[in-house]
């Protein structure tokens, strides 16, 4: 990861909505860097409900992320001399959903529960932003074809994906390298994900935009 001069962080978080490729990354960074993965939650027993739009189930499902986000970071933080950190969250995101599927009351309630936890979660050293078109996002959900995606529809996808963009807009927290993937797949052509390693091995400071080339 690291040139002569250059210092990788050691704590990295890779974000951005579904099917952008946060997990695969975040995989591949972890191994070349010999860090621990902190994974995101994947088995939120509420989601089901949720998608089947159950009265109180965002609720629920917002509650159950928020406190397990919060317990794998607290349990992973890193300390001098440990392995760097790699995770595919960063726990700042899950005011995001939070914004997005409860009502008004709810989110009263939840930002209570966000504003005590948030201070005791240290920021990363630096957060990757992967971005892509909600109609690019579409067509990778659809080839996917995971069961637990198959009720996510083009409108809520478009929704998640303008919300990123908001919220990295203002982002400042850490420092930022905003990839757009739209053109690549750094999932399927190795090609693409060469590149964006190579970028990768550079410092970034402040927020920074790196756009690949893409097939030619």
């Amino acid at each position: 990861m690291a040139g002569p001069t250059f210092k990788a962080p050691r704590h990295i978080v890779v974000e951005g909505p579904i099917r952008v490729g946060k997990s695969t990354l975040a995989r591949i960074l972890a191994e070349r860097m010999h860090a621990r993965r902190i994974f995101d939650c994947e088995d939120n027993p509420f989601l089901a409900d949720f998608y089947d739009e159950k009265p109180g189930a965002a609720f629920r499902a917002q509650m159950y992320f928020l406190y397990e986000r919060h317990r794998r970071l607290i349990e992973s933080r890193p300390e001098d001399g440990a392995a760097p950190i790699v995770s595919d969250f960063l726990f700042e995101k899950d005011k995001i959903f939070a914004y997005i599927n409860l009502d008004n009351e709810e989110l009263k309630l939840y930002e209570r529960y966000f504003d005590m936890l948030a201070p005791s979660v240290p920021p990363p050293e630096l957060v990757i932003y992967l971005q892509a078109k909600p109609e690019v996002l579409l067509k990778r959900v659809s080839k996917k074809a995971d069961p637990s995606e198959a009720e996510v529809s083009p409108e809520y996808l478009e929704t998640v994906a303008n919300a990123y963009e908001h919220f990295f807009f203002r982002y400042s927290a850490s420092n930022l390298l905003v990839v757009d993937t739209s053109e690549i797949d750094f999932v399927e052509r190795n090609q693409d994900l060469q590149e964006l390693l190579r970028r990768l091995r550079q410092p970034v400071k402040g927020t920074q935009y790196f756009l690949p080339l893409g097939q030619a």
